[in-house]
C-alpha cells in the first residue's frame, strides 16, 4: 500500500511517497530488491531494535522518525551492513534507496541533518 508521509524538519514539511510495510515486509525490507525501488514505511510500538542490509546491493538512507514524523536520526547505510541502530527509541522508519530519483530529497535530509535537527 502506497502512503505519502509528511516528514517534519525544521519548520518544514517535506512529502514522500513510500510503501507501507505489513509485518512479512518488515522482515524483508529492502533486501533482494534494486535501487530502483520506492522507499519504505515500516511503523512500530516505540522501537529501538536495530536494522541490517543483508542482501540489500545498494547504499540507502535509514530515517528513524518519532510519532509526529519528525526526524530522530538519520544514516547512510552501507550493503551488508550487520546493525544500524538510531541513539533513541522511534515509531517509524524510513528506508529511502539512493538512486537519482530521491537525491534532490536526500540532499534536503542529509544537509539540513548534517547541522542539527
Amino acid at each position: 500500500m502506497k502512503q505519502e508521509i509528511k516528514i517534519k524538519i525544521k519548520n518544514k514539511n517535506i512529502e514522500i511517497l513510500a510503501r507501507k510495510c505489513n509485518s512479512f515486509q518488515k522482515l524483508s525490507g529492502l533486501m533482494f530488491k534494486t535501487s530502483k525501488t520506492m522507499p519504505l514505511l515500516f511503523e512500530f510500538k516505540d522501537s529501538s531494535q536495530a536494522i541490517h542490509s543483508f542482501f540489500v546491493f545498494f547504499p540507502f538512507y535509514a530515517i528513524w522518525l518519532d510519532k509526529n514524523n519528525r526526524i530522530i536520526e538519520i544514516k547512510k547505510v552501507k550493503p551488508f551492513t550487520l546493525a544500524v541502530k538510531p541513539s533513541k527509541p522511534f515509531s517509524k522508519l524510513l528506508e529511502i534507496p539512493i538512486n537519482e530519483k530521491y537525491a534532490g530529497i536526500l540532499r534536503i535530509l542529509t544537509h539540513d541533518s548534517f547541522y542539527g535537527l
